[in-house]
Order: structure tokens, then sequence, then C-alpha cells
């Protein structure tokens, strides 16, 4: 598929999978991130795709229709449609780069974690594996009393990008996220390749300690900050900083 017709295909209506010509030689696997879609991987995966990359962006379960959805889908679910898809990438080209927005970097690093052999390099934008808000502590009952919270959408700078994500927070999706947090945490350390990570200045979801996390379990991580964009950065005013970066990147681990 062409770039032109897969963005013919993309709309803003339908949220459907990513996925350009299988084949060549460097495959890239995008994770967009929690109650979000492939939306705020679009203009990414088309960077890369012009570039002569085989991309896909998975809808992860649970995305693209309803939050009342999400709420019967978790950490195990999303894991397993990341899976899936890492085998289609693997097995279609030569060398591959993992890549997430968010939660989606937390599974790109699980990724990269469970198969060290079949990964060349991460990119992470924004990355969530960890929080430091106290009112986390009360999730495990809240999510039993209340099926979901409002939600921190759109947190974009740029004026009129969507990243077409859901206005409530599913709290059991929720809690099952920080799960899957826990244990990636426990496994920063088995990540050995090259990690490059994007970290807006201004982000109105996550707080700085996932990356400073990862910086402190991952010594191959370097981070770029980025100054005019807020938690939703592939869609902002900083995207073609990422695209530009990331390509350099995925040259430089690669070798092609």
């Amino acid at each position: 598929m062409s770039t032109e017709s897969l963005t013919a295909a993309f709309s803003a209506a339908a949220r459907p999978e990513i996925t350009t010509d299988p084949g060549r030689s460097v495959g890239v696997l995008l994770c967009h991130g929690f109650t979000g879609s492939p939306a705020s991987m679009r203009p990414w995966a088309e960077a890369l795709a012009e570039r002569g990359y085989g991309v896909e962006v998975p809808l992860l379960p649970g995305h693209g229709t309803t939050w009342q959805e999400m709420n019967a889908t978790g950490w195990a679910d999303w894991h397993a449609a990341v899976e899936q898809a890492f085998a289609r990438v693997r097995a279609a080209h030569d060398v591959v780069v993992v890549a997430g927005l968010s939660m989606g970097g937390a599974l790109a690093l699980r990724m990269t974690i469970d198969h060290p052999d079949d990964v060349a390099g991460v990119v992470l934008v924004n990355p969530g594996i960890n929080s430091t808000n106290k009112q986390l502590l009360a999730l495990p009952v809240l999510k039993w009393l209340l099926p979901s919270m409002p939600a921190i959408g759109n947190d974009i700078k740029k004026a009129g990008a969507d990243e077409h994500g859901y206005d409530r927070t599913p709290l059991k999706a929720l809690s099952s996220m920080l799960d899957g947090w826990k244990q990636l945490r426990a496994d920063l350390a088995r990540v050995r390749v090259p990690v490059q990570v994007f970290k807006s200045v201004d982000d109105h979801v996550l707080d700085p300690s996932s990356v400073q996390l990862i910086t402190q379990h991952i010594p191959t991580a370097e981070v770029t900050l980025l100054h005019d964009s807020f938690h939703v950065a592939t869609i902002d005013n900083d995207a073609q900083q990422i695209f530009d970066d990331s390509a350099a990147f995925i040259r430089s681990v690669t070798g092609v």
C-alpha cells in the first residue's frame, strides 16, 4: 500500500490499524497510548513509510470503540495484540525497531525485553511506566465502585489536533495497566539495545518519574526534550522533530 492509498484509507472517523508494504528490510512497530488510537501515530507512520520503512500500528483491543468496551480488556490483551503485530513485522523484515507513545512506550519496552535478539532499537515518546499520583492508591477499591472517571484527553498544544481518544478513563483497564507497569519496571535492566526518548517539558498526563526510571535503569537511553508540545507529541508542534530524529536513530541502529 502506498502512502497515498494509506492516507485515503485512514480517515479521522475510521481508526483501523495502519500497515504499509511488507517485505522491506527495516520494519517499525508503532504502539499508540492508553485510551488513544492509531490516529495519534498516523503522521509518524506515514513519515517513516515515505523513508522506505515498513510500518505497522496495531489498534489495541478495547480502543477505537467505547470506553465501556475497553473496560473489559486489560494489559494481557494489549500485550497479546502487540505480540501478534511484532511477529508479523519480524517475519516480513530483516530488522525491527519498536516505538510507542505513552502506554505504547511501555508495550514497546516489553517487546524489547521479551525479544532481546529481534529488536535493534526502541523509540519512546512521553513513555508511561510509572506514576506518583497518590490518588491511584485507591484504584484497587475504586474500580469496583466507579466504572470510569473523566479523562485528560487531547493533551495537545497544537490547535485543532485530535488523537481520537476517549473522554472517560475506564478504571478497571487503568488498574490493569498499572499492574503491567509494575512487572515492566522490574525488568527494565534487561533492556540492552539503544533507546531514544522524547520527553515533553509540559506534560499534563504523566509526571517525570517514568523517564527518570528509564534513564536510571537503561544506560543506553538518551533523552531529547520537547519544548513546544504536550503529552500527545506525535501530533503536536514538535512532531516533525520526532519524525526526523527517529528516522536518523533507526538508520543508526539498523545500518540501513
